[in-house]
């Protein structure tokens, strides 16, 4: 590994995993027909990573590297969801520790050793075929034994540490590529196993973050024509349970075996995972009833939840009655909040790092009472947790959509063509035009040193955001921003809109708003009070 395992680096790949598991959770979605076609397995593992990131953040003692590696661990068995969720919580339990442990006792300290780490995955894997009812290949299980055993291999014949994890991570490709020959029910719907799928996208963005390779993503998991969904419906109809039952159990380690002895012939999917008292249980099952009392013989089950397959393969339970469309937006800042707001939003004040998470999304949602909903994420990195917001809540009956703002600017611009009175499709469409034709920018600082699209650059250097991306650096607040706004009227444009942050320095915007009168006299100039930390300009041209 080319650099120690710090409490900085932990946090890193804890939020890249997440990001990674954000983008690919609709395409994860998409292949999810094992054991049960309800196209929730990527939804899943975002969830189960974002409760285990959530719990990080929210962790006093961020400095020291085990026990934010605990306090991830468990945050993953408690949000665990779905079959997938609660096996891949126990992959991350059965690796992370160890690996952690043994970087605090390495010299120099943080080192971590290829056979460390061929042996944490080793042990991962026994775990989660253990966790397991019946462990069926053709699986994220076959997919995390392939990922050790090549893992090993390495280890054995003397690769680094970075070679090894390299070879595990391309292990599981091939691995998950095999498994519509395991598992017929896959070959017949053309994919590959949802599940493996979220293990290969952890692995390698573990593989970017560690190592820096920046491994290119694979075709998007079909191998040929897509079985039709009512013929998996009427696998599911015909061979499996009714209901999914999950909760958390605390119950002394001891307990375990029986509670196993006594789910295991009540339905299938039993995986059941944790230890030190605390459990996650996962059953699929006819009698909802014989399973919680199993639990309740073998400790004290809490948060169940319990799901019906039937209602969401005819798109969830009957309609709310219909009361109102709210507009859901995710604030940078404390002027953007009452800008959201006095435009008609329910806003959302981002939290340290602009980040959101469903949960939020899903108590706005709760809190609207509304039964026709739009939610403007309004930044990439929460795009992903309104996406699975949206998708928890359609299984209700709610009318939600996304659109896909990457923007402070992008969400302004929705909302001022927002016109409650129109059809919902119609309000959609309108807002995500408006949205998408906002080029978007911003000036910040550098924090620490990096690579960017525009090179190399260091702490207080002033960086030039175009659409997303680092596309300028200099050292003069006001020439890179007036550099920002003379590329993105270079495309064209009638409204130039300037949102202040916490830290803008006085006279900022009266220098631009001079400048563009002087050569773009038709250009109208809006100039917003945002109170955005970090950026002290944020960019709209419509």
């Amino acid at each position: 590994m080319p650099q120690p395992l710090s409490p900085e680096l932990f946090r890193r790949w804890c939020r890249s995993c997440l990001a990674a598991l954000g983008h690919a959770r609709e395409e994860i979605d998409a292949l999810n027909v094992y054991p049960v076609p309800d196209n929730d397995t990527g939804t899943n593992l975002f969830l189960t990573f974002e409760a285990a990131v959530a719990a990080l953040e929210a962790d006093d003692a961020g400095s020291d590297l085990a026990s934010g590696a605990r306090v991830f661990v468990d945050g993953a068995l408690r949000g665990a969801r779905g079959n997938s969720g609660v096996i891949m919580s126990q992959l991350l339990r059965a690796c992370v520790l160890p690996v952690v442990a043994a970087a605090a006792r390495a010299e120099p300290r943080g080192t971590v050793q290829a056979s460390v780490l061929a042996d944490a995955l080793g042990a991962a894997s026994a775990a989660a075929y253990a966790a397991v009812g019946q462990p069926v290949e053709g699986t994220i299980l076959s997919v995390a034994r392939a990922s050790a055993t090549a893992a090993s291999t390495a280890a054995v014949a003397g690769a680094a540490v970075d070679e090894t994890l390299v070879a595990a991570a391309d292990a599981a490709r091939v691995a998950l590529s095999a498994t519509p020959g395991q598992l017929d029910l896959l070959r017949r719907a053309g994919v590959v196993d949802a599940g493996g799928r979220g293990l290969c996208v952890v692995l390698d963005s573990t593989v970017g973050v560690l190592t820096g390779e920046v491994r290119p993503d694979p075709d998007r998991g079909r191998t040929g024509p897509s079985l039709p969904v009512p013929h998996l419906e009427a696998d599911l109809s015909a061979q499996g349970p009714s209901y999914e039952v999950m909760y958390l159990l605390d119950a002394g380690d001891d307990r375990i075996p029986a509670l196993r002895a006594t789910l295991t012939p009540l339905g299938d999917s039993l995986v059941v995972v944790g230890g030190e008292g605390l459990w996650n249980v996962h059953v699929h099952v006819d009698d909802v009833g014989a399973a919680i009392e199993a639990g309740l013989a073998a400790g004290r089950p809490h948060r169940i939840a319990v799901t019906h397959f039937a209602e969401l393969m005819t798109g969830g339970a009957a309609p709310l009655p219909a009361t109102s469309r709210a507009v859901i937006a995710a604030g940078a800042g404390p002027g953007l909040v009452q800008l959201f707001e006095g435009a008609g939003a329910l806003a959302l004040l981002l939290r340290p790092g602009w980040r959101s998470s469903t949960a939020e999304f899903l108590e706005a949602i709760e809190t609207s009472q509304a039964n026709e909903v739009v939610l403007l994420p309004n930044m990439e990195s929460c795009l992903p947790a309104a996406e699975a917001a949206a998708r928890r809540v359609r299984e209700r009956g709610v009318r939600v959509a996304v659109i896909p703002t990457r923007a402070q600017v992008q969400g302004l611009a929705a909302l001022a063509v927002h016109e409650p009175a129109r059809g919902f499709d119609d309000d959609v469409v309108a807002m995500t035009t408006a949205a998408g034709h906002t080029r978007h920018g911003g000036v910040t600082i550098a924090t620490t040193r990096g690579i960017t699209m525009a090179g190399p650059c260091e702490p207080g250097d002033v960086l030039g955001v175009l659409e997303g991306d680092f596309a300028l650096i200099g050292s003069d607040l006001g020439v890179v921003a007036g550099d920002v706004v003379r590329q993105l009227l270079g495309g064209g444009g009638e409204l130039l809109t300037l949102v202040t942050g916490e830290d803008t320095p006085p006279g900022l915007t009266d220098e631009i708003e001079a400048a563009v009168r002087s050569w773009r006299p038709d250009v109208d100039t809006i100039v917003l009070d945002g109170g955005q930390v970090r950026y002290p300009l944020l960019v709209g041209v419509e």
